[in-house]
């Protein structure tokens, strides 16, 4: 007998079927005519997905900058997954993990190549910061929880060393069986060309979609001639919205182009969380059907090419074998005001509204769901 049976869930290609989960595992797919000891119906009028992984977040909450609670961003948004970029180094990489181990929404980290993480805006102006031994053993300690490393490279973070901190990544990287590598762009020096030049297949540029001068597009509204080899070599594209990049004109632009992202996040902390522009990853994701996305693109973001991206296996995908991490949500067609990281406004017409998540099998109702008394089962 499976532990809980969701009949009748419409998946974002419209086909309608029952999903069983066993033991924290996807276990049967199809019309089951199987008993379960619990069973959800969703009547084929709410959507379905493997569960939303936000592959930028903030969430240790010691942390003086960005932090935040992972069940806030998390489970409680329709998010069975965040994959915290960067806030904590080898100083502090152990407290974040034991943290973490109480919360419903699975925590991963990406740990800063600088040990104190980020205590201040500037953390690789120091290069003795920068410590390969404190990386190396901290990967070794927590291998199931560091999924890769992060590299803040822009001038408020990397001071007057310019590129040497995202080369000592590099070098980072090779010595700790090529983890992936996101690297933050922003503000130069360094320019952007030369950070793309010395990026490899599998690494991920975030905040793809800056409006900063040092963007992605030139000034003629053209892929930078860098980024496209980059994206030849297998780079990965990452949204990282955040606070101050993403431009709903540099997004636009770029993906009529089919430069489409790789990954959506959200690069939520507490502020942008409360007070915008960010708010929670279903909003973020909801942006992007205003600057080109279809439902299944946006949904392919943040399910199985989140997953591949950060080599998390068993996640990102409805199949037997499969982690039993779900998001159930439905979309909301009317008109309201989205805002980037510019100021920018425009008039978004669908909303996704995530309703319910299940980790590793546990359904937990969202703060959406219980407002519109969805689920009260």
């Amino acid at each position: 007998m499976f532990d809980l049976i969701i009949r009748r869930a419409r998946l974002t290609d419209e086909r309608v079927v029952d999903i069983a989960l066993h033991d924290g595992k996807i276990a049967a797919i199809g019309e089951l005519q199987d008993k379960a000891k619990q069973e959800r119906d969703l009547a084929g009028r709410y959507y379905l997905s493997a569960g939303w992984i936000d592959s930028h977040v903030h969430c240790y909450p010691k942390s003086p900058i960005y932090h935040d609670e992972a069940d806030a961003i998390g489970v409680t948004t329709g998010v069975t997954t965040v994959v915290d970029a960067g806030s904590t180094g080898a100083d502090d990489i152990d407290d974040f993990y034991q943290l973490t181990r109480s919360a419903k929404t699975q925590v991963y980290a990406l740990l800063n190549i600088a040990r104190t993480g980020i205590v201040t805006q500037n953390e690789l102006a120091d290069m003795t910061q920068i410590d390969k031994v404190g990386v190396r053993d901290a990967v070794q300690r927590l291998p199931h929880f560091i999924v890769g490393i992060k590299a803040r490279i822009s001038s408020s973070v990397v001071g007057q060393n310019g590129i040497k901190p995202l080369q000592r990544a590099k070098e980072i990287q090779q010595e700790n069986d090529n983890l992936p590598l996101m690297v933050h762009i922003g503000n130069n020096p360094p320019n952007l060309d030369e950070i793309a030049d010395l990026l490899t297949s599998g690494d991920i540029i975030t905040h793809c979609y800056n409006g900063k001068p040092n963007r992605i597009l030139t000034p003629a509204g053209e892929l930078r001639a860098s980024i496209h080899q980059a994206l030849k070599r297998g780079v990965r594209l990452d949204v990282g919205h955040g606070s101050a990049s993403f431009s709903f004109e540099v997004a636009r632009v770029a993906i009529a182009q089919g430069i489409l992202p790789d990954t959506i996040s959200s690069d939520i902390y507490c502020r942008n969380r409360l007070h915008g522009p960010v708010h929670n990853l279903a909003h973020v994701m909801s942006k992007f059907f205003s600057v080109g996305m279809t439902l299944p693109q946006v949904i392919d973001c943040v399910t199985h090419k989140a997953a591949e991206g950060l080599r998390l296996k068993s996640k990102g995908r409805i199949e037997p074998g499969f982690d039993a991490d779900l998001t159930i949500f439905t979309i909301k067609e009317e008109t309201r005001p989205f805002v980037d990281s510019e100021g920018a406004t425009l008039q978004g017409e669908k909303h996704l509204v995530p309703v319910a998540s299940v980790v590793a099998g546990q359904w937990v109702v969202t703060d959406e769901g219980k407002a519109n008394h969805v689920f009260n089962l």
